[in-house]
Parts: structure tokens; sequence; C-alpha cells
């Protein structure tokens, strides 16, 4: 580059001969000016040696997908496998990324054996999607064996110069059931606990759930499989609302 200098060579043609820059150009030239040949030499030690990238990869992937951490973890994550392989926890994650590893994400699936499962599937999503004008879609669930606990000691309410205190122990007062309603529309949730999960307050439920609903329009309830769903009792409270359906349109039950 010096020599082309002097020649009196263009920097275009110095940039386009030995493909670099404006910036190199300049650098060199003033140090070549100040310092004349000795300060030609680079002044940095530049990077070590770079190792065997394809077999660093392949050490990586071999020990995320076919290993499990010694310590009993259920996955890698990125310093972790650093230590255990002896490099940079930066290195790790970069070769997860250009692979689209995510050691800890997790996704489920089911197989359902219903010959049937497409449509009742297509007929659940529709609902969500586009439910039907003047109609009411709901979800509705149950959490089960939910633990009623209280503080065994009282509440020190807050005062000046001291916080509100309680005990840290607590008392069991048995289990509940929790049913739930969410109005897919509006979001709004209609909630009740029973003591016990059964069928007979499961149509309990479904009875509040339709008598707060507007007279006139179309409900569809969306629920899962579970076995109190779909007894007589059910069936029973299903029948009796379309003998009455001239004063309210009979709630549609579809097993999600």
């Amino acid at each position: 580059m010096i020599l082309l200098l002097d020649e009196g060579t263009s920097r275009a043609a110095i940039m386009a001969e030995l493909r670099c820059d404006s910036r190199f150009i300049t650098t060199w030239q003033m140090r070549f000016n100040s310092e004349r040949l000795a300060g030609l030499y680079g002044r940095h030690p530049g990077r070590a040696p770079r190792p065997d990238l394809a077999g660093l990869e392949a050490r990586v992937l071999d020990y995320t997908l076919r290993r499990k951490p010694s310590d009993g973890s259920t996955h890698w994550s990125s310093r972790k496998l650093a230590a255990q392989l002896g490099m940079t926890f930066m290195t790790v994650q970069r070769i997860w990324r250009k692979h689209d590893i995510r050691p800890h994400r997790l996704d489920t699936h089911m197989v359902s054996n219903d010959p049937d499962f497409e449509a009742k599937a297509a007929d659940v999503i529709g609902l969500y999607l586009n439910p039907p004008l003047h109609a009411v879609v709901c979800c509705v669930d149950e959490k089960t064996a939910i633990q009623a606990l209280d503080r065994k000691d009282r509440m020190l309410p807050l005062s000046p110069g001291r916080a509100e205190s309680h005990g840290f122990e607590y008392k069991r007062n048995g289990t509940l059931s929790l049913f739930a309603a969410l109005n897919v529309a509006t979001g709004e949730v209609l909630g009740k606990t029973a003591p016990r999960h059964t069928s007979a307050q499961f149509v309990a439920f479904l009875t509040e759930v339709v008598s707060v609903q507007p007279r006139g329009k179309e409900i569809h309830v969306i629920c899962d499989n579970v076995s109190s769903h779909k007894t007589n009792a059910v069936q029973t409270f299903l029948a009796d609302l379309i003998r009455r359906s001239r004063y309210i349109t009979p709630p549609r039950i579809r097993h999600g």
C-alpha cells in the first residue's frame, strides 16, 4: 500500500486492488509518516487460532441431544454445558442458535384414537374463532382438590413503624372443587365452589350458567371429556331444557 501511494496510485484504485477500505489506508499511511518502517509492524498479537468449528459443533450437539447432565438436571443450560466441555457459554449459545436448539423449551402433544376427532376439533375451534351471532360460547372446566388453607395465627395489621405480619403456620380446612365458565366473547368468568366434584355439582353449575344468560340466545358449552360431564344426570338436564325450549334455547355441550 505504501509503495502504491508513493507511485501516485489513487485511493480508489488501492482499495480495489488490495480489497481494503479508506480507513485502512489512512491508518497505515499516518503510521508510516510518523514512524517510517517501524510504524508498519502490527501492534496487537491478534487472536489465537480458532479450533475446529465442525468438531466443536458436533461435540455440543452430541451432548445436547443425546446426553443428560450428571447432576440430575432435566436439561442442559448453556453455562452448565460450557463448563462440561471447557468452553465459553457464549459459544454454546451461538451453536444452539445456529441449529435452532432450545433445551429449555418443552412441547406437549396428544394423539387421539377418536375417528371423529378432526370433525370435533374443527367444531370447537370454529366456535372459538367465529362464534355464531347472538350466541353465548362458554368454556367450562374444573379445578379439583383445592386445599382450603387458613392462617393458624391472627394477622397483625399495619401500624406506624411496623409492617403487616402474620404467622407462617397454616391449618387445613379440607379441599374444595372450583367450577368456572369463561365467556370467550366478553372474558367474563362465572365461578362456583363445591365440596365435591360430582356430576350433580356439574349440573348445578350448568344451571347457574344458563340462568344468567339472556333469553333467546344460543348457549354453547365447551368442556373436556371427564366422566362427570357425560352422565345420565347431564343428559337429563339437557332433555329438560329442550322441553322448556320455548323459554330458552337449550345449550349444546361440546367435548373438546
